[in-house]
């Protein structure tokens, strides 16, 4: 049974967990892990895909909606037999056999999200109460990945499990920041009403290859900038803070996360701490030196300070992030530039 990481013995599961299939114990016939990824198709999915095809004993399922996900990121798989996609929105139910799920469907960009405030929060709402309707009725064991959204702009710096965050309910980006906290509230009354087994992470911000070129997302952002030769927009004030882990090292996370005895919520991200003025400088530096940085109006509810305290996952997980910003950042940019078809100078 797993054991809670924070926030006191209130979590603890009133029922054993459902029995998955038959096959997981049988003597003669050892079975492939049948591993199913609700919005496998997107940045941090796709590179779950890779991670987990490595493993010859593993079959991974893909489900995903292509809202912002794209099949371009999972083409090296198409036709592989332990590999399937499936077009699917997770609002509605589906009926499938698997043994874990990787819950990952969602739009994770404000461009995104308030695009369709209602299909988000349906999306967080209904598409979690389906996945986890699933796991009840296979017996899988479920992941989460939840998000630092869930802290608001926080009062507390930096941010730990415990911490109940700072949320406006009724905001621009309530839709993700609200949807997300009943999620992670659906998970654990699934856990105590129905013994399913969970786990959820809350990620910080991401960044690597595949990410959405114009999704409104800052690194993206930057970098696309940068490469086209346009001035690094950055938002008002400047000084807000954020952290970047890179995608690889999130994965590696989510796997230690699912393959753990813990339920979580657990942080997931790279204590590194960036201002806005420091992250454009670093993009300046390293792709395009000759770009200038202009200040612009800042969106409603945007966090002014965002850095996870991971003690945590080094403690209950052995992770943490490998990954130096300064390291990453090249290896990003040259997938954008492959992307736009826009050599090197």
């Amino acid at each position: 049974m797993a054991s809670e990481a924070s926030n006191g013995d209130n979590h603890v599961s009133s029922k054993p967990p459902p029995e998955p299939s038959p096959l997981r114990k049988a003597k003669f016939f050892q079975a492939n892990m049948r591993i199913l990824i609700t919005g496998g198709a997107g940045f941090i999915g796709s590179h779950l895909v890779d991670r987990l095809m490595q493993n010859e004993k593993n079959e991974v399922i893909v489900v995903d909606n292509y809202f912002t996900g794209s099949k371009d990121n999972l083409r090296q798989w198409i036709g592989h037999p332990r590999f399937e996609l499936i077009r699917h929105d997770v609002t509605e139910p589906l009926l499938i056999e698997v043994d874990q799920i990787y819950h990952l469907a969602c739009p994770a960009s404000p461009i995104f999200y308030k695009y369709n405030p209602v299909k988000t929060i349906k999306t967080n709402v209904i598409g979690t109460l389906n996945m986890l309707g699933l796991a009840k009725r296979v017996g899988a064991r479920i992941l989460l990945t939840s998000t630092s959204e869930v802290y608001g702009d926080p009062l507390m710096h930096p941010q730990d499990e415990t911490y109940w965050g700072n949320v406006n309910p009724i905001g621009v980006r309530s839709c993700y920041d609200e949807g997300k906290r009943v999620a992670e509230t659906l998970m654990f009354d699934y856990h105590r009403q129905h013994g399913i087994e969970i786990r959820i992470a809350r990620i910080f911000n991401t960044y690597g290859p595949r990410m959405n070129i114009d999704d409104g997302r800052v690194v993206s952002n930057f970098i696309a900038q940068a490469i086209r030769d346009e001035p690094l927009t950055v938002q008002l004030p400047g000084t807000q803070t954020r952290s970047f882990c890179y995608v690889s090292d999130m994965v590696d996370g989510l796997i230690r996360l699912m393959e753990g005895d813990n339920t979580g919520p657990i942080n997931l991200g790279n204590p590194g701490e960036f201002t806005m003025l420091e992250l454009a400088e670093n993009v300046k530096e390293l792709i395009n030196p000759e770009v200038e940085i202009v200040k612009v109006e800042n969106t409603p509810d945007d966090p002014r300070q965002r850095k996870p305290d991971i003690t945590k996952a080094k403690e209950l997980l052995g992770w943490e992030p490998t990954i130096k910003l300064r390291d990453g950042l090249p290896l990003m940019e040259d997938d954008f530039r492959k992307r736009l078809g826009i050599p090197r100078k």
